[in-house]
């Protein structure tokens, strides 16, 4: 049985690169559930500014509406740089390694599929 969950964003509240990271962030934890072959059980994440649905685990899914959550409320929208090089870290520490583990599992896996346009987002 699945079930939908929903991130709730105003469309005219998300600008281009949110869209773009939340598209990216979506992608990978999709590619990181699938790999590690989580729970059969799976519900459909809807991401905001129609920009898809994920078919994830629970955990994952849990993880993809903090991460977009907090991409949505980044204080540093004028300036923003990739999240590893930022001077503020919005994601709690648990997370951050979370985000590491799912960004370097599947950046590999991406890239060995033939999508090097990642390649620049994993290096940097």
């Amino acid at each position: 049985m699945r079930s939908k969950q929903g991130i709730v964003a105003n469309m005219e509240d998300v600008n281009r690169n949110q869209k773009k990271d939340i598209r990216l962030i979506g992608k990978f934890v999709e590619v990181y559930c699938a790999g590690k072959q989580h729970a059969a059980e799976h519900t459909q994440v809807v991401l905001p500014a129609g920009l898809g649905e994920r078919s994830l685990c629970p955990e994952c899914a849990a993880f993809l509406q903090y991460a977009v959550r907090k991409r949505l409320n980044c204080p540093l929208e004028a300036e923003k740089p990739t999240c590893k090089h930022c001077r503020i870290h919005c994601y709690d520490k648990t997370h951050r390694e979370k985000v590491r583990e799912i960004m370097s599992y599947s950046g590999r896996k991406l890239m060995m599929r033939g999508r090097l346009d990642y390649l620049w987002h994993y290096l940097f």
